[in-house]
This record gives C-alpha cells, structure tokens and sequence, in this order.
C-alpha cells in the first residue's frame, strides 16, 4: 500500500467515528424534544384551567374594587356634610356662648369681690385632685 492509500484510509475512518458521534448526538436530540414536547403539552392542558380560573378572579376583584369604590365615595361625602354641620353649629352657639361664659365669669368675679377684701386670693391649679399653689408667690423662710 502506498502512502496515499494508507492516508484516504485514515481519514475514512475518521469520517465514519464523526459520523458515528454526529448520529449518537442526533439520537439524543431527538430524544430531548420529544421530551420537551410532551413537557409544553402538560403544561399547556394545566396552565388554560389556571388562566381561566385567574381570569374570574381578575374579574371578582374588580367588582368588588368598584364597591369599595362607590363606599369611599359616600364616606367622603358624609364627611363634608358632617364638617358642615359641625362649622354651623360652632357658629351658630360659638359666639353667643363666648358671651355667656364671660359675663357668668365677669358676675361671679363680681360678686366673690367684698369692700373689706383687699388682697387679691392667689390663683391655684387643680391637677387631677391635687391643688398646686401658684409659683409666682413664695414662701420665704426665715
């Protein structure tokens, strides 16, 4: 055999293991998509019942998203109506009872004043049941 001959050999039997490596790789291919193609088939038969059941959700949550909707809506304008009322009444009895409370403060200070009473009685404050004198007047000890 010649160097030619030996050479065309070799590479035939190159050829032939590529080949051999190609078809084994085309097999297992094969193999995967048709895996893959069962694998997309199931989850398509599982995934529409799921999509429809979302879809009705979907739905349902928009339904009652306009309740609640309509629900802030009168809560707002329950508000509007009661901060109405509420400025009239302060109005309407603010002023006069202003007025009241004065002069009923005006003729208690009247008539708690006698000619003899000279000195003015300290203020005190009450805070919650213990009377506090008042800080501007001091003891001195001494």
């Amino acid at each position: 055999m010649s160097g030619g001959e030996v050479a065309g050999i070799i590479v035939a039997v190159f050829w032939a293991i590529l080949v051999s490596f190609l078809a084994v790789a085309l097999a297992r291919l094969a193999q995967v998509l048709r895996a893959t193609t069962k694998l997309v088939a199931e989850v398509t038969e599982q995934a529409v019942p799921l999509l429809a059941d979302a879809s009705t959700t979907v739905r349902s949550a928009r339904t009652q998203l306009d309740r609640v909707d309509a629900i802030a809506s009168d809560v707002q304008e329950v508000t509007s109506n009661a901060s109405a009322l509420s400025s009239t009444v302060a109005s309407t009895f603010g002023g006069p009872l202003v007025k009241v409370a004065a002069f009923g403060y005006g003729v208690r200070r009247a008539m708690g004043r006698t000619g003899a009473e000279t000195e003015r009685t300290p203020r005190r404050t009450v805070i919650v049941g213990r009377t506090v004198p008042d800080p501007r007047r001091r003891k001195q000890k001494g």
